[in-house]
């Protein structure tokens, strides 16, 4: 089960690969944020300190230590391109997170505590921040919900995520130690949850133009207002078509009576020329 549960945690690490190679491709973070890997990184640096003061629990330290390695480098390639303001609030999020916050737990738990409560204090440190990492999640499951389509619920990666969790739950239990198991008891149940939604939802059409929400509101209104939106929308393109239709038909009627009146003229002058010349033609032979 252990191995299973660092082969799982392996492919976790992994799983931003193809996010980070269109970064390189392209040059640019697209948007992206750090805040996911920072906290990565911060997560297995206190695994691996953890792991270290428990003492016997050698595959908490090898999967945290190459977790730390992909994590750094995720971290290096962002700063390289990403902009240079978020380059900056980066370089100092890292400093203060993952090289002041270690610190200070480091200071702190051997400061305040020795022996069995040094672990102990440790670990539920460790049990809160995973657990608030565990808890990611909720505003996906939250926008599944809502709109009634997984198009933003990557079903690989929450599998795998699940996976892990399961395996690193039995991990703790043969291990009875209860700081390995009660995050894993959550990462388990948000899994389920997200499996259970991509189950009941996956056969539903992706929601196009959908973007995360930031207000409070019930889908079915939300699809009425949709609905009346794109009708407005009809209704205004085809007036502008109609009057589109309209000026160009006016536009030909002006242009047809322009030409008419342009021959009548002509027409006219003609026949004013023709009259001036029987006139002339006539005097000539009156004279002689």
């Amino acid at each position: 089960m252990n191995v299973a549960g660092n082969i799982a945690s392996f492919v976790c690490f992994l799983a931003p690969l193809p996010t980070f190679y269109r970064v390189c491709k392209k040059k640019s973070t697209e948007g992206f944020q750090a805040i996911p890997y920072v906290a990565a990184l911060f997560s297995a640096m206190l695994w691996i300190f953890y792991a270290y003061v428990k003492t016997g629990a050698t595959l908490l330290i090898t999967i945290n230590a190459f977790g730390c390695v992909i994590e750094t480098i995720y971290l290096a390639i962002y700063i390289t391109y990403c902009p240079k303001k978020v380059r900056m609030s980066t370089l100092r999020m890292i400093l203060l997170v993952n090289f002041g916050g270690c610190c200070a737990i480091v200071l702190l738990t051997h400061l305040l505590a020795k022996g069995e409560g040094r672990v102990k204090l440790l670990g539920w440190i460790c049990v809160v921040f995973s657990t608030s990492v565990f808890a990611a999640p909720l505003s996906i499951i939250r926008v599944v919900i809502r709109t009634k389509s997984v198009e933003f619920l990557p079903f690989p990666l929450s599998l795998l995520l699940t996976i892990s969790a399961v395996m690193w739950l039995l991990y703790g239990v043969s291990l009875k130690d209860i700081y390995v198991t009660l995050p894993n008891i959550v990462g388990l149940t948000f899994g389920t949850i997200q499996m259970i939604l991509y189950a009941m939802y996956r056969k539903n059409k992706p929601v196009k133009d959908e973007k995360l929400p930031e207000h409070n509101g019930d889908i079915n209104n939300e699809n009425v207002a949709t609905t009346v939106t794109t009708e407005e929308k009809k209704e205004e393109v085809d007036k502008a078509e109609k009057g589109d239709i309209e000026i160009g038909v006016k536009r030909e009627e002006k242009q047809e009576e322009q030409l008419n009146k342009k021959q009548d003229h002509n027409i006219i002058v003609h026949d004013q020329t023709e009259h001036n010349k029987n006139k002339t033609e006539d005097r000539e032979s009156c004279e002689v």
